[in-house]
């Protein structure tokens, strides 16, 4: 496991570094003085010298990239040109947000998935498959910001049954946090349930032909056991893998959803900086996100190993 580890070290730098690139040049070939975009015209000659001085604007390009990107592998990616705070403490007060939201979609998703694609897969062209079947295609086929749309006209405005917007952290009251996140989660993972469930249907009702599983009936074994115990951990593979993809589609899913309900995550805070102009801001955002998804793809390979152990021989695994 810890040579696939390292092997992955330099794809994932290559990775990163080139993301580090694309986002400090579309930043630094904006056109106009950037520092006068970033202050507006209002602003003085003073304010506009320091911040050019700040942005190193007087520097040639190949020095500015070295030098932020050495700040940034320092943890340093500058400060807000308006409030003055560090950018790496605002990207940080907001980061639990979004992945409290995150993973609890992923949770909710995968509780509602993996016991219906399992069943559906044992009892198929049952009732409750031509249904799940059916219901899965239309919560695919909508996006996840009008299913919060929705969400919020009947469930809040309509029944009144949960509040429409708002945060509270979890140290203040669990309750009050979880019940302001159930709309949001559900937008969210209402999307992904789909997905999930028909890449497990398909791949449980491979597994269930398979040969060990009717050695595994025909020794008299619980259907229960065969289906949890044999069949879903063969079966589980794809679907570790799907999960891995989603969750970069969840984070663009994340970001209007954190508009809509108001949550303060990374979303809401990439949202005011475009409006804002926080340039520098949304460099970070972005390269945050990007070590997000790379470790979560590099976590989903180490998956791999754990669900099966043939790929444990490096040899087969090369």
């Amino acid at each position: 496991m810890w040579r696939r580890l390292l092997r992955g070290v330099p794809a994932v730098a290559g990775v990163l570094l080139a993301v580090s690139m694309i986002s400090f040049a579309l930043v630094a070939f904006l056109p106009g003085d950037l520092a006068l975009v970033m202050l507006g015209d209002s602003a003085t000659p003073e304010t506009l010298a320091i911040a050019r001085r700040e942005l190193g604007l007087d520097r040639p390009l190949h020095e500015r990239y070295l030098q932020w990107l050495g700040n940034a592998l320092q943890g340093d990616f500058g400060r807000s040109l308006r409030s003055g705070e560090p950018v790496t403490e605002a990207i940080l007060a907001r980061l639990p947000v979004t992945l409290e939201l995150m993973l609890l979609t992923i949770t909710l998703a995968l509780l509602l998935s993996i016991p219906l694609g399992v069943w559906t897969a044992y009892r198929r062209e049952g009732w409750i498959d031509r249904v799940a079947m059916s219901l899965s295609l239309v919560f695919l086929s909508m996006p996840s910001f009008l299913m919060g749309v929705l969400l919020v006209y009947f469930v809040a405005l309509q029944l009144q049954w949960l509040p429409a917007t708002g945060f509270i952290p979890i140290g203040e009251s669990l309750a009050g946090n979880l019940q302001l996140m159930v709309l949001p989660v559900l937008a969210l993972a209402l999307h992904d349930v789909p997905i999930y469930l028909r890449v497990l249907r398909s791949e449980m009702i491979q597994t269930l032909q398979q040969n060990f599983i009717l050695l595994a009936r025909g020794m008299g074994l619980p259907v229960a056991t065969i289906l949890v115990r044999n069949a879903l951990r063969p079966a589980s593979l794809n679907l570790v893998t799907t999960v891995g993809l989603t969750i970069g589609r969840l984070l663009g899913g994340a970001l209007t959803i954190e508009v809509l309900f108001g949550l303060p995550g990374l979303g809401q805070l990439l949202v005011e900086s475009v409006y804002q102009k926080e340039y520098q801001m949304m460099q970070a955002i972005v390269l945050f996100v990007a070590i997000g998804f790379v470790a979560i793809n590099l976590l989903v390979d180490l998956l791999y190993v754990l669900l099966d152990p043939r790929l444990r021989d490096d040899r087969m695994a090369s």
